[in-house]
C-alpha cells in the first residue's frame, strides 16, 4: 500500500503523523512511504532521516494524489479539502462534531475517515490517550502562566507562599486529561477540586491521590459552586465521536474572579464552555466577562517532540494493520479499526457524531 504523511499546515503545529522509524517498519512490511518535504522538521525529524529508512521525499500535492492511506494528526483544514482524494482513506484526529463542514468533504468525496479518537479497545481510546496526557499535563501550566498579571490574569501566583494560600484549580472531567491536570495541580501545591460524572473515575482519583484532591458529583450546582472561587479551571470533558457538552454557561462567568483562567481542552469537540472558541498558539486566549479562555484546540503542539513520539508509538500498529490487511478488509474484521470508522463510501458510521450533527439513524 502506499502511505502518505502530509505537513500539517494548523498554525503553530509541528507534529508529524510517522517518525522516522514508523516509516523504516511500514517499507520492512513492503509498503510505499511518501513523506512530504520537511513534514517532520518541527519535531525534529529530517528528510535524510525519512530517506535512510526507506521512505520517499516528495512534494505535497504528490502525496495527496498517490496515496491510499494518508496518515496526519490534525484534521484537513479548509486548504486541504480539495487536495483530498475521492475514496482515499484518511487516519487522524477527526474532531467532525463541531466541524460539518469537513464532515461534508469527507462525505461528498466517500473519503473512509477513521478517527485516532474514536478508535476503542477494551473500553479505552488508546490514540487519545497519549495527546489526552501531554494536554492534561499543560492545563495546569498554561494557566499559571496566563494567572501572571501583566497577561491579564489575577496575579495569583497558584503555588501560594508562606502565609498565603496557593490558588485553587476546578478540574472538570476525571479522565485522562482530568487525572494529568489533577497531578500537575496537586504537584505545585494548589487547592484541587475534580468534578465528574461517573463515580468510578471520582474513586480513582481518590485512591490515586490519598485525598488530596477534592472529589464532586457532577451537577449545576457543584460546578456553579466551585468555579466561583476557582483561579484555574480546566475542561477535561469527552463524549468520543460527539460534541461536549455546555457545562460552564456565559451567566456563570460572572459569579467567577476577574482574572481567572479557564482552559477549555474539551474545545476540538466544541468546548465545555458555553464562550469557548478555538484559538492557536500565537494567539491563544481571549477574555469574556473578565475571564480569560485558553482554548487552543492542538495543545500537545507545542512540544512536537514528545507529542510526535508519544502518539506514532500508539498509532504505528494500527497504520500496520491497515497497510497489511488493506483499508476494507480491516474495517470487516478489526473490531478496533472499525470502532475509529466515522465516514464510509459516503455515509456517518459514527452514532455519537450523527446524534451531534442531528442526522438521523437510516432504517
Amino acid at each position: 500500500m502506499i502511505i502518505g504523511v502530509p505537513k500539517e499546515i494548523k498554525v503553530e503545529e509541528f507534529r508529524v503523523g510517522l517518525t522516522p522509524a514508523g516509516a523504516r517498519e511500514l517499507v520492512r512490511d513492503g509498503h510505499r512511504v511518501l513523506i512530504e518535504t520537511g513534514a517532520g522538521a518541527g519535531s525534529g525529524f529530517s528528510d535524510d532521516e525519512y530517506r535512510k529508512g526507506g521512505a520517499m521525499a516528495v512534494g505535497r500535492d504528490e502525496v495527496y494524489r498517490t496515496a491510499a492511506l494518508l496518515v496526519k494528526v490534525k484534521e484537513p483544514l479548509p486548504a486541504e479539502y480539495p487536495l483530498l482524494r475521492e475514496g482515499a482513506a484518511l487516519f487522524t484526529y477527526l474532531h467532525l462534531a463541531p466541524n460539518p463542514d469537513l464532515t461534508k468533504v469527507l462525505l461528498a468525496k466517500k473519503v473512509t475517515g477513521l478517527a485516532y479518537e474514536t478508535l476503542e479497545k477494551d473500553g479505552r481510546l488508546p490514540l487519545l490517550a497519549p495527546m489526552s496526557e501531554v494536554a492534561g499535563r499543560m492545563a495546569p501550566i498554561v494557566a499559571a502562566f496566563h494567572l501572571q498579571r501583566f497577561k491579564g490574569g489575577s496575579g495569583t501566583l497558584p503555588t501560594g507562599v508562606s502565609g498565603v494560600r496557593p490558588g485553587k484549580i476546578v478540574v472538570l472531567g476525571a479522565g485522562v486529561v482530568g487525572s494529568n491536570a489533577a497531578r500537575v495541580a496537586v504537584g505545585l501545591g494548589m487547592e484541587t477540586v475534580v468534578i465528574n460524572r461517573d463515580p468510578d473515575g471520582l474513586r480513582r482519583i481518590d485512591e490515586q491521590f490519598k485525598g488530596r484532591v477534592r472529589t464532586l458529583p457532577l451537577s449545576a450546582h457543584a460546578v456553579e459552586e466551585e468555579v466561583r472561587e476557582a483561579d484555574i479551571v480546566v475542561g477535561a470533558i469527552l463524549v468520543p465521536g460527539g460534541r461536549t457538552p455546555v457545562l460552564i454557561t456565559r451567566e456563570m462567568l460572572g459569579t467567577m474572579k476577574r482574572g481567572s483562567v479557564i482552559v477549555d481542552v474539551s474545545v476540538d469537540q466544541g468546548g465545555c464552555v458555553e464562550t469557548s472558541r478555538p484559538t492557536t498558539h500565537d494567539d491563544p486566549v481571549f477574555e469574556v466577562e473578565g475571564i480569560l479562555h485558553y482554548c487552543v484546540s492542538n495543545m500537545p503542539g507545542a512540544y512536537p517532540r514528545t507529542s510526535t513520539l508519544a502518539l506514532t508509538n500508539a498509532t504505528l500498529p494500527y497504520v500496520r494493520i491497515l497497510a497489511t490487511m488493506g483499508i476494507e478488509k480491516a474495517i470487516k474484521e478489526n473490531s478496533e479499526i472499525r470502532s475509529a470508522l466515522n465516514t464510509y463510501q459516503g455515509k456517518i458510521t459514527n452514532d455519537a457524531l450523527r446524534r451531534s450533527l442531528g442526522i438521523p439513524a437510516e432504517a
